[in-house]
């Protein structure tokens, strides 16, 4: 019968692990290299706001207030504009991808400006990526705005005037929002997929027989392994943290004792869950597939990362509490924007905690002791 937990037996897994990782460059590259790559890639890559949009003009008029109103749309950044005829069907355009959007401009356009103090531009826009369309009719009203004082020379008076302010990130940089959410992505795939591996590897390359037949327990075997990974994933959170403040230029507002204990708690949980998958499977390439399935697509579909959490249906809603970075998620953006408290994330930082718990002992309870699959 062995004995109960001892400290001394964990750490000496913990030190077995760590001469494997340093004989590994593999594991090294993933663990350091990995999340530098995806947060530079993605977060350059990834961007929410709608630039360089492809525009048709089709001006019949060719007056100087359609000149105008052409020109607010090149002003505004947002547009590139290419002058073409008439072509008698002007979803043609659009059909073939050339363009994003159609403007329209009717002859007699500054005539009815002059004469009856309105005229009309028709705007065609490719609504088969809705997320996209969204953004360019945003832009729509803000252009007819400042077309109106381009063209008239007045200033549009409303009786009811609304200031917005938009806080925690005034610019509405986009980065500032991706970068802390991409983190936490890079991490979930990153905690999972390094101890996926580790157990699996153990039987198959038939270490693990050995193993077994020391004192060591399970529980010994899962708190030596997990230590020395955990300590790589945090050394990634901080190559990613570097990089959203040096690179991205990603304000942090929140605490930084608050940032490595959610780190840790997460980390944990990511990785007790590549216990699980590792001790059951007993095979690395079943333990990469189910990683995958279970780190990359939840942390990318189900963690509010893309599609906010309030606007999916109430089950998924629900169902996206039962993984880790759903709750990470929380506390990221809740630190590197708005500068959240403790007892703001107290929430979180204990479901983060529960789940440690919860997954641990679930992977000592599946390590099976047998040699036997």
């Amino acid at each position: 019968m062995k004995s109960p937990f001892q400290i001394g037996r964990a750490i000496s897994i913990a030190r077995k692990e760590v001469r494997h990782i340093v004989r590994d460059p593999f594991t090294l590259g993933l663990a350091i290299g990995l999340p530098f790559m995806m947060v530079l890639f993605f977060g350059y890559a990834i961007d929410f706001n709608v630039h360089d949009i492809d525009l048709t003009v089709y001006d019949q008029d060719h007056s100087r207030a359609s000149r105008q109103l052409a020109e607010t749309f090149q002003s505004s950044g947002y547009f590139n504009l290419h002058y073409k005829n008439l072509d008698p069907n002007l979803a043609s355009t659009l059909d073939s991808q050339k363009a994003r959007g159609a403007l329209y401009i009717a002859p007699h356009f500054a005539r009815d400006m002059e004469r009856e103090g309105s005229a009309t531009a028709q705007v065609l826009i490719d609504g088969s990526d809705n997320s996209t369309s969204g953004v360019i009719g945003g832009y729509l009203s803000g252009i007819q705005t400042a077309a109106i004082q381009r063209i008239t020379g007045q200033t549009v008076s409303q009786p009811v005037s609304v200031v917005t302010r938009y806080l925690f990130n005034g610019e509405l940089n986009s980065r500032w929002f991706t970068v802390p959410g991409l983190s936490v992505v890079v991490l979930a795939i990153l905690g999972i997929m390094l101890t996926a591996l580790t157990v699996a590897r153990e039987w198959e390359n038939g270490s693990m027989e050995m193993l077994l037949s020391t004192p060591v327990s399970p529980l010994e075997i899962i708190v030596g392994k997990l230590f020395p990974y955990l300590v790589m994933g945090f050394i990634g959170q901080l190559i990613i943290y570097l990089a959203a403040r040096l690179l991205f230029g990603v304000p942090f507002e929140g605490s930084h004792l608050l940032l490595i204990l959610g780190t840790l708690l997460f980390l944990a949980a990511s990785m007790a869950q590549g216990l699980i998958i590792s001790v059951t499977t007993r095979h690395q390439i079943a333990a990469i597939q189910f990683s995958q399935t279970l780190g990359q697509l939840p942390a990318l579909m189900l963690s509010g990362f893309v599609f906010p959490i309030e606007s999916m249906p109430v089950f998924f809603q629900y169902f996206t509490m039962i993984f880790p970075a759903r709750w990470f998620m929380v506390i990221m953006r809740g630190l590197f924007l708005r500068g959240a408290g403790f007892t703001e994330l107290v929430g979180p930082l204990l479901i983060l905690l529960g789940m440690d718990i919860v997954f641990i002992t679930m992977a000592v309870r599946l390590f099976k002791k047998d040699v036997e699959p």
